[in-house]
């Protein structure tokens, strides 16, 4: 049996952070990867480049957070956005603050963050054990004590072995993550190990992911990407969800950060079989009379020219022959001879388009999990087990999500780092 102080099971960002801040306090630690190198996940993220936080105010932040925004209070006080982009520049990892207060690193690389990150806990004294997986968590008397878990090792011959082993701790951090990105390691591991341990879990589903959509209107315009416009999710004709901003149509149906955004909204409602659909203004500046004035003025003022040259005043150029085909008006109709209804039948394709959310897509692109250990279970100043002594959870693995942006990296790294020193004590 190999004795430790401070078992730390993931090589996320949470699971990193905590076993380098539990280090740092003389602990003996020990970071369980089940894959052949940390933070594999977080090498993907920002499309490669890493969004590490956002510079948003704590109240904003804390709102990004929805029904976790209490628990994740404390956290966010002890360890926040400044504090996370003073520890990486203190490491030598300088930052840029992009639209929308998104920090990325400034090499615009999220393998640097990784290299960093990894490098650091090492430094802290963290030794690390790839290719681990934990199969059980011991207690004893209400209380852990260590692990069993499995080595894969290969042989010359490209077979590979696994041996059981026994590690003691008198502290574990569980840190799995979640569900999505599953070829990076999160395969929602840190759920099963928290049942055995006698906690609940909240149902987990995609969340930050792209959605699918009934009919090919979305498909037709594949690849055309909409700025500043305005985009609702209705849920059996009842709005419950708005964003403002970029948007992207795709293959199967659409996606892009307002779309992540609401699409949490999207699915619970479609794991509910309730009718979901998305409603998006093209031209959200103006209202419904000011558009139509303005068509009506354009028609006649442009009344010698064909209709499909007028479009290009109001549409982009990939929604125009959709917008024929769907409208049924002749493209090659004089401006002055569009009726009052094909005007309106604009306007709406302007202000109200519409499309059936019909799925969404899997973990496999899911940015983030929804749901995971009951935060109720789950002390918020210290993040250890209400049911279990010296059981810690950071990360994903607990059911909190944020909108895109950052926010959930920050919660990554915040509960990490209080998992950390608590644990560490």
């Amino acid at each position: 049996m190999i004795k430790y102080d401070v078992i730390v099971i993931g090589g996320g960002p949470a699971g990193l952070m905590a076993a380098g801040q539990a280090a740092g306090r003389g602990m003996k630690v020990t970071l369980l990867e089940k894959k052949y190198l940390p933070a594999r996940k977080l090498g993907i993220t920002g499309k490669g480049r890493c969004n590490l936080t956002n510079i948003a105010q704590i109240n904003d932040f804390l709102s990004s957070f929805g029904k976790g925004a209490k628990f994740m209070r404390f956290a966010l006080g002890r360890f926040a956005n400044h504090d996370l982009i003073s520890f990486f520049n203190e490491l030598g990892v300088k930052t840029v603050v992009e639209r929308g207060g998104r920090v990325f690193p400034f090499a615009q690389d999220a393998q640097v963050v990784v290299r960093t990150l990894i490098n650091w806990a090492k430094n802290q004294g963290v030794e690390i054990r790839a290719n681990t997986r934990v199969t059980r968590i011991i207690t004893e008397n209400g209380r852990v004590s260590g692990a069993i878990i499995k080595d894969s090792r290969k042989r010359p011959d490209g077979s590979e072995t696994a041996q059981e082993k026994l590690l003691s701790a008198h502290s574990i951090v569980i840190a799995t993550g979640g569900s999505s990105y599953p070829a990076t390691g999160s395969t929602g591991d840190g759920y099963a190990l928290a049942e055995e341990m006698g906690h609940g879990i909240v149902s987990v589903h995609p969340a930050l992911v792209p959605l699918e959509t009934r009919g090919s209107t979305a498909q037709k315009m594949q690849g055309l990407s909409l700025r500043n416009v305005q985009a609702e999710i209705f849920v059996h004709e009842k709005k419950q969800a708005r964003g403002f901003g970029e948007m992207l149509f795709t293959h199967f149906g659409v996606s892009g950060p307002i779309i992540l955004t609401m699409s949490k909204t999207a699915v619970q409602a479609l794991n509910q079989n309730q009718k979901v659909t998305l409603t998006i203004d093209l031209k959200p500046g103006v209202t419904h009379t000011q558009l139509k004035s303005r068509i009506a003025r354009v028609m006649h003022e442009q009344g010698k020219k064909k209709l499909i040259n007028i479009l290009k005043d109001f549409l982009p150029l990939k929604m125009i022959p959709v917008f024929v085909e769907q409208s049924g008006i002749d493209q090659e109709k004089q401006g002055n001879l569009v009726t009052a209804g094909e005007q309106k039948k604009l306007r709406m394709w302007c202000k109200e388009l519409q499309l059936e959310i019909s799925g969404y897509r899997s973990f496999n692109e899911a940015i983030i999990t929804s749901g995971g250990v009951k935060l109720p279970e789950v002390n918020p100043k210290t993040m250890e087990s209400r049911k279990v002594q010296g059981l810690y959870f950071a990360g994903e693995v607990l059911d909190i999500d944020a909108d895109t942006g950052g926010f959930n990296l920050q919660a990554a790294f915040s509960t990490g780092w209080v998992a950390g020193i608590s644990a560490g004590l």
